[in-house]
């Protein structure tokens, strides 16, 4: 396959674009590895995935947990542009960087978006409020160029911080969040980005596409307008979604050699770049840990001996009538001599039954996010 880079962009065709996707430390294991994990998770416990509410005039999005996120893209924003690292995450819909206004300290330690420089900046003034798993945000939309991969959007709606309280967005290793959600799970009155690609003609398609892996010879990629072969094999199994606002569909069970471990009967569960675990409910994980032979650490992870990478089954996924095997070498990660599961749950005390599937799944298998048909395609990464 012939590459063109022009601008950091990949351009494979007139309808399909790619943006290279940088695969980046997780947050949590570099506190690990400074032996400040324990007092962040203290001061900051894990919420998972919660449903979206709303107060007039405010949006508050799905708590969110980027404490394990491992891939961000660049965007710009502005007249000249200004660059910004984001997640590009499945599980949210609003799009938001730190701007010039914020006085909290996380944003003196990333790129702030500075209006007085942009000849296109429009002010619109419509509140922002987002509530993380980990942190938090405040702020209001505005207006301006925004630049994806060599797309351009005028008059994009986007949220700038003027708060970002606590320490993970201080030490978080991202700017801002790009959502692909569906609209309705962001905030009212507004266009996300990705609608506004498609609607615009500036994409063939309704669909995107993520590639992600740890193999640095053909690096984590978005695809926005089509989709590339080469990056899967076989052919791509198709999904119906169950709920069309999250990418949320049914999950039929979960098993190991050919017993139920989770799911019995029936779920949901979410397809999500944003969350690099596998999360589900506080039972369920407790089963799986405990057939895998998990302890519970002093810091509250669950640790697996290594020599089981090379001896635990697959867990299985069974969605839509296709079997989707997570090996233990996906499901169990080493950092040095120890090892750690990439199973986590949600807290006893929440009612949440959803399983969010992040990317210890997605680097297995090539995933499309079909807006037109509403749907999701998984196949075999390549």
């Amino acid at each position: 396959m012939k590459w063109i880079w022009i601008l950091g962009l990949v351009a494979l065709s007139e309808s399909m674009i790619l943006v290279p996707l940088k695969k980046i430390v997780p947050l949590r294991e570099r506190l690990r590895e400074k032996d400040l994990l324990k007092a962040f998770l203290e001061l900051y416990p894990y919420s998972s995935l919660e449903y979206l509410y709303q107060q007039p005039g405010v949006s508050f999005q799905p708590l969110r947990n980027y404490l394990d996120l491992a891939y961000i893209g660049t965007i710009s924003i502005g007249t000249p542009p200004q660059e910004f690292q984001v997640v590009f995450d499945t599980g949210s819909t609003d799009t938001w960087v730190p701007s010039i206004y914020c006085y909290s300290a996380a944003c003196e330690k990333h790129n702030t978006f500075n209006p007085l420089k942009s000849s296109t900046f429009n002010f619109t003034g419509l509140p922002i409020s987002i509530t993380y798993g980990t942190g938090s945000m405040k702020g209001f939309f505005s207006k301006d160029t925004v630049k994806v991969a060599g797309l351009i959007i005028m008059e994009q709606e986007f949220g700038l911080s003027v708060l970002e309280p606590g320490k993970f967005m201080e030490t978080a290793p991202f700017d801002g969040i790009l959502g692909l959600a569906y609209p309705a799970l962001g905030v009212k009155g507004t266009t996300p980005v990705f609608d506004n690609l498609w609607m615009k003609g500036l994409i063939a398609k309704g669909v995107f596409a993520f590639y992600l892996t740890n193999n640095q010879r053909k690096g984590s990629v978005a695809m926005f307008g089509g989709v590339d072969p080469s990056y899967y094999k076989g052919e791509l199994s198709w999904v119906p979604l169950s709920r069309p606002l999250f990418w949320q569909f049914t999950l039929n069970g979960i098993f190991m050699e050919g017993v139920s471990v989770g799911c019995k009967g029936g779920c949901q569960a979410i397809l999500d770049t944003g969350t690099s675990l596998i999360v589900g409910p506080h039972m369920a994980i407790l089963n799986i840990h405990r057939l895998i032979n998990a302890k519970r650490s002093l810091v509250g992870e669950y640790m697996v001996s290594c020599d089981s990478i090379n001896k635990l089954s697959d867990i299985v996924f069974s969605i839509n009538g296709v079997n989707y095997p997570v090996p233990a070498r996906a499901y169990i990660r080493q950092q040095g001599a120890n090892c750690y599961s990439n199973f986590e749950a949600v807290p006893s005390n929440f009612s949440q039954q959803d399983w969010i599937l992040g990317d210890v799944f997605l680097r297995l298998y090539f995933s499309v996010f079909d807006r037109e048909k509403n749907r999701i395609g998984l196949a075999p990464a390549a």
